[in-house]
């Protein structure tokens, strides 16, 4: 939407979108990693501490290791790429720049409303609150994104 605010160039488009899609997915990726990395260590300590001042069994300790959250599986997990492509598909091949604009806004919002079930019905959660949720976060994000990359663009940014 960002992008969309102030180029009409579909190509132009397409490429500007494409690179903030790999440089935010790797972002997005090592985040995670790192996010839980740190959750690890923090669990690792706590065990450590347990251990030091119940004298735990080594079965229990064993079956806490199992449940330690695992690295690279969250990094993997990042949807953001997923997220990003949907965008990209539905105005990858819209020359309007006006029906193009209004084709991003309603796939994301579909996509919102997917990501919004699958991620209920995984953490068994209210439905409707998960997809409203995410529907509006995306819907805020979008017009925040538009908005202010449609003032920059238009008043140019002068430092």
């Amino acid at each position: 939407m960002g992008v969309g605010a102030v180029q009409e160039n579909v190509k132009t488009m397409i490429l500007t979108v494409s690179a903030g899609l790999f440089a935010g997915a790797c972002s997005m990726a090592i985040g995670e990693f790192v996010s839980v990395y740190s959750q690890l260590d923090i669990e690792r300590a706590q065990m450590k501490r347990d251990k030091a001042t119940r004298g735990q069994k080594r079965e229990h300790e064993e079956g806490n290791k199992k449940q330690l959250p695992n690295l690279f599986q969250a990094a993997v997990a990042s949807t953001f790429s997923l997220g990003a492509i949907v965008p990209i598909l539905a105005a990858a091949f819209i020359a309007n720049h006006k029906l193009r604009l209004a084709m991003i806004v309603a796939a994301v919002s579909l996509a919102s409303l997917a990501y919004g079930a699958i991620g209920s019905f995984l953490g068994k959660s209210p439905m409707v609150k998960s997809c409203a949720r995410v529907l509006i976060g995306g819907w805020m994000s979008m017009a925040i994104t538009f908005g202010l990359t449609k003032l920059i663009g238009s008043t140019g940014l002068e430092i």
